[in-house]
């Protein structure tokens, strides 16, 4: 990978603007994010980033004045690399009202960094004095004020994410309702309302990633249906999860031991999300084995 490819994001602006939310958001989409990085080690972390190739493609860097008197440097430095690297630079600057400021540090009872002695509109006032260059220069300005945390994520996601990247990532998880139910599981479906092919003498040694437990399963009376229907209904669900940026979530699917009825249905169902705008799918069988 060249210097050209790799990709720097400088987030800065007003303390209490989301700047810990927007390093989340990053960090989700596959940026490696560095927080309350000194403006002097800029340089060394896209050098860093540049023999790094295909490991740091994309490079996020939190820049703001708990640096204290480094951060005085920030300008140069970013404009330095601007012109000296191939690196793709952008500064993304984040703002909000001098209100909503200051109900947010009420809200976390945390003291502004510049406020000192003062009021906290003394230190936000001071903040946006040495800010105000930089905010300028800034390619990007979002202004937080009416956005929630998930709502700026997902402003996040609208311009950092690579083309491909999937809304949200689902794994559909089999497993047996005798060891479990999974704790990290979102939702739930039981399968226990078909009949277990475990009690079918020559379907027993067999698991539902077979053909012949397969189509045992399937042949039974509202299964297909149960697969279709449990699809359809989790699609506005998945799609609304992608807007309130939940980009993961585990879809778990029980039968007794998570052998068979389980498995099979797990399978096809992850074949059908896989049809779904804006989902990326994959399947773990928890229990498969375990007997």
């Amino acid at each position: 990978m060249s210097d050209a490819q790799q990709e720097l994001v400088i987030v800065t602006g007003m303390s209490g603007a989301g700047r810990s939310t927007v390093g989340n958001a990053l960090e989700d989409l596959g940026w490696y994010v560095v927080d309350n990085l000194p403006p002097q080690m800029l340089r060394p972390l896209v050098d860093l980033a540049s023999h790094a190739g295909e490991s740091l493609p994309r490079v996020a860097a939190v820049v703001d004045v708990r640096g204290g008197r480094l951060f005085a440097d920030a300008q140069d430095a970013i404009e330095a690399l601007r012109h000296t690297t191939n690196t793709s630079v952008r500064v993304l600057f984040l703002d909000a009202t001098d209100a909503v400021l200051v109900r947010r540090f009420e809200q976390v009872r945390r003291p502004h960094p510049l406020q000192g002695n003062g009021t906290l509109l003394d230190g936000i006032a001071a903040e946006r004095t040495r800010m105000s260059a930089l905010r300028e220069r800034s390619d990007i300005i979002i202004d937080t004020s009416e956005l929630n945390i998930h709502q700026l994520a997902t402003s996040i996601g609208e311009r950092f994410a690579e083309s491909d990247e999937p809304g949200v990532k689902v794994t559909v998880l089999s497993f047996g309702y005798k060891y479990g139910i999974p704790a990290d599981a979102d939702l739930v479906a039981d399968a226990r309302f078909l009949p277990n092919p475990f009690w079918v003498p020559e379907l027993r040694p067999h698991t539902g990633q077979d053909a012949q437990v397969r189509d045992y399963v399937f042949e039974q009376d509202g299964a297909r249906e149960f697969l279709e229907r449990y699809a359809a209904a989790l699609a506005p669900v998945l799609a609304g999860y992608q807007r309130e940026n939940k980009r993961h979530a585990t879809i778990a699917i029980g039968c007794t031991g998570g052998k068979h009825r389980s498995v099979a249905i797990a399978e096809e169902f992850a074949t059908l999300l896989k049809g779904l705008p804006g989902v990326a799918v994959n399947v773990r069988h928890r229990d498969l084995g375990r007997e």
